[in-house]
């Protein structure tokens, strides 16, 4: 098998998760339409947002479920990103801690999915 470089996310609404998503990784979908979105990063990796409604074959209702890890280079950088989480009115779920991996804290999108922020422990 190759490296997974796709992750899909179940959502209610793909325009309001995308709207979402477009804040929070500075850039704007390259696909979009009433039932799927999707943004490529820089590293190459893609984001995809399909409505739970539609996706076929049809999933486990579930709300939430997943996270999406955000590693970054310093301890003073998760705490940037936690106030702006905060001055935006996220859902913090988890406020900044020191974790057995690193400093980290945890916010939630549209549809209740984990994003988690965090510095490696050998990077505070």
């Amino acid at each position: 098998m190759t490296d997974p470089n796709l992750i899909i996310l179940y959502v209610d609404n793909p325009a309001v998760s995308a709207e979402f998503y477009a804040d929070l990784l500075g850039r704007q979908p390259v696909e979009s339409s009433a039932t799927f979105a999707m943004f490529i990063l820089a590293s190459g990796f893609k984001l995809g947002l399909w409505s739970k409604h539609t996706v076929e074959p049809a999933a486990a209702p579930s709300v939430g479920g997943s996270e999406l890890a955000f590693a970054v280079a310093s301890k003073d950088i998760v705490d940037a990103m936690y106030a702006h989480c905060c001055s935006c009115r996220q859902t913090i779920v988890q406020k900044s801690t020191l974790m057995d991996f690193g400093y980290t804290f945890v916010a939630l999108d549209p549809d209740g999915h984990r994003l988690r922020v965090y510095a490696p422990t050998e990077h505070i």
